[in-house]
């Protein structure tokens, strides 16, 4: 631990600063310690982030009314209070003015400290069975798809079953749970002849994310469409895994790495014949982009670089080129105003919304931007201990997205639609479904006057 001469914890970064899992300095526990120390000295002293998740103030409540603002009295229950409390939406990273984003020299990354906490505790002990299943959805979805559609039925209509999953599992019994698809988005696209031998063919790859592969391969299906429409030679790939995210929010950093690995093996061909690899989800678009790359084994970072800097969102791909003479602006039909939900995720990769942005060229559309959490962050809103906190959270962004002049709202994250779906009564659509309809002269309500669209 770092101490000024008074004895009051500095705020400069301590010898065991690293966010490195390759490091061996990673895995130490006081090490860990002492950045913890610091960190939560530095975040006592600012309190700009008391309003993203239950964190800040859990930590800031220990330290007010039961430690008189000594970080070093903060016990080992409530470090682990503060830190299962993250759940990883990186706002407080994105405003932090002190993050090495930032170029500060305090280094600081709450989100990673959090993950290096978690990785630690998993090492030491082991996996809980909830984590295993809910941090490999590619299993879960097969086992789900074998059922035959008894898995959907249970999980929607069966309290029974619902209150199972919560006694095995923390599932909570109440949260609305994503429906598995009968058939994949690459089932799908090979069907079509998306999915060929030569990585050389086309213009970029998609890849759909564990969620559009299993449960909604409908907005890949739309994401496709939109893309040939303008012009995009869009080709898929078979074999690909879950990013790896669920697995990491618990600290599972193996299961992260070998998904990793699969998925660099699969997409890197398509990246060295020049392509860009289209994430659908901004929570894989941003694994693959900001995290590969600090988290892969050793050996495989380079490739992981290589692969960062070809991942785009869809809506940025199809904004890259707006102005070339293939994009397609002969829209049919118009939503009307848009309520828009912008995702923490792509917050966090610094993009901008270039989804909402897009459907401005939609003639009639003028959307509005709607910036708070969800709440649902990955697995957290559907752990039993997650479910009413989400909801709390959420509250802001469900009041803020019912605008009252906008007939459909929109988001990037599938499972942002799903909270809202459930907590404020009306399922956004993902902007690349959005487009796909407006090309359609029945795509929606009110028709295109053409002349006007001009």
């Amino acid at each position: 631990m770092t101490e000024s001469d008074n004895g009051s914890i500095s705020y400069s970064p301590t010898a065991g600063l690293t966010y490195d899992p390759c490091d061996d300095l990673y895995w130490d526990a006081a090490a860990l310690r002492g950045e913890i120390d610091r960190t939560f000295e530095i975040c006592h002293g600012c309190r700009m982030c008391f309003k993203y998740c239950d964190s800040f103030p859990s930590l800031f409540s220990f330290l007010d009314e039961r430690h008189d603002g000594n970080v070093r009295l903060v016990t080992g229950d409530e470090t682990a209070q503060v830190m299962d409390a993250c759940f990883q939406c990186k706002l407080c990273e994105v405003q932090c003015p002190y993050t090495v984003r930032n170029g500060h020299d305090f280094q600081l990354d709450f989100p990673k400290l959090v993950h290096r906490y978690r990785a630690q505790r998993t090492r030491a002990g082991s996996a809980s069975l909830r984590d295993r299943v809910l941090g490999d959805p590619d299993r879960t979805a097969r086992a789900a798809r074998a059922s035959g559609g008894l898995a959907n039925t249970l999980n929607s209509r069966s309290r029974l079953h619902r209150r199972f999953l919560d006694l095995l599992l923390g599932i909570h019994p109440d949260k609305d749970l994503p429906r598995f698809a009968r058939t994949t988005f690459t089932s799908w696209a090979r069907d079509r002849g998306l999915v060929g031998d030569d990585p050389s063919d086309g213009e970029v790859v998609v890849f759909p994310t564990c969620y559009v592969e299993h449960n909604e391969p409908e907005v890949g299906q739309d994401t496709v469409s939109v893309l040939s429409r303008n012009g995009v030679d869009v080709t898929c790939e078979k074999g690909l895994q879950c990013c790896g995210m669920p697995a990491w929010e618990s600290g599972d950093l193996e299961t992260l790495q070998n998904k990793a690995a699969t998925n660099l093996d699969r997409l890197i061909p398509h990246v060295e014949a020049g392509k860009s690899v289209v994430a659908i989800n901004p929570t894989c678009s941003m694994m693959l982009r900001r995290e590969y790359p600090e988290l892969v084994s050793e050996e495989d970072r380079p490739r992981a670089q290589e692969l960062a800097a070809a991942v785009v969102d869809p809506s940025e791909f199809l904004w890259s080129i707006r102005g070339e003479d293939r994009f397609d602006d002969s829209f049919a039909s118009t939503p009307g105003n848009v309520s828009y939900h912008a995702p923490c995720h792509l917050r966090a990769q610094a993009v901008g919304f270039k989804g909402r942005d897009l459907l401005r060229s939609i003639p009639g559309v003028r959307p509005s931007t709607t910036m708070e959490c969800c709440g649902h962050d990955g697995t957290f809103a559907m752990k039993t201990e997650g479910y009413e906190v989400s909801v709390r959270i959420g509250k802001k962004a469900f009041d803020a997205i019912a605008a009252p002049d906008a007939e459909v709202w929109a988001t990037d994250c599938p499972l942002a639609a799903l909270q809202f779906a459930q907590h404020a009564g009306r399922r956004p659509m993902h902007p690349m479904s959005i487009l796909a309809r407006a090309y359609e002269s029945d795509g929606f309500p009110t028709p295109v006057d053409q002349e006007d669209s001009r």
